[in-house]
């Protein structure tokens, strides 16, 4: 993967993003009733992918490992980063998480620990705070709910995609108020991203952000 450089990286997934698909398995009887043609769910939903969706899909498979490679070795190295910076960091890759061991011996040891980490920045405000320098003035990624996409995207989860739950959901689900999901991203080469991170989390301790966690 370092002999791919970033402009055949984003090349490889410009025209492929944000592409949601699914297969239904099962025994005969589920699918035949799905299948059912006055009552089956496929039979409203469709039961065919769109044929342009399925050839984008088919052009970017091939490249996937490598592209997931990528991800989760960036997300691996700025987890431990964030980590001796004194951030609050849930990443599954690094030893002090509660179901480490687990994925370790699960996981396919080539592709790592996936592509998404959390930095707990302990209030709505620092979280809001932080993903507007990170996009907005050093250019490190994006706010989106969205997953997955060659740049890296970011949301505050407790008031994004989980603010439908109540405080003691998202208390026993771990989503604090200053949550924040990152889906990290593989263009631009690694250090200038983190780069990108650090001037963000410098300009947050200037203003006395986060000298108060």
């Amino acid at each position: 993967l370092r002999k791919i450089n970033e402009n055949d990286l984003k090349t490889l997934s410009y025209n492929h993003k944000d592409k949601i698909k699914g297969v239904v398995c099962g025994p005969a009887s589920l699918v035949n009733s799905m299948m059912d043609l006055h009552q089956g769910s496929l039979m409203i939903l469709g039961p065919t992918m769109n044929p342009k969706v399925a050839f984008e899909l088919a052009e970017r498979i091939p490249h996937l490992g490598l592209r997931m490679k990528e991800h989760c070795h960036r997300a691996m190295v700025y987890a431990g980063r964030m980590k001796k910076m004194g951030l609050k960091v849930i990443y599954p890759g690094l030893d002090d998480h509660p179901q480490h061991e687990l994925l370790k011996s699960m996981g396919n040891k080539d592709y790592g620990y996936g592509g998404l980490l959390c930095l707990d920045m302990g209030t709505e405000e620092r979280a809001n705070r932080l993903m507007n320098l990170l996009q907005n003035c050093t250019q490190f990624g994006f706010m989106a709910v969205s997953l997955g996409y060659y740049e890296t995207l970011m949301s505050c989860s407790g008031s994004s995609t989980s603010s439908e739950m109540n405080d003691e959901e998202k208390a026993l689900a771990g989503i604090s108020p200053g949550l924040v999901r990152m889906s990290i991203g593989y263009i631009g080469t690694l250090e200038q991203r983190w780069s990108q991170f650090e001037k963000a989390i410098s300009r947050m301790q200037d203003s006395g952000l986060l000298n108060n966690k």
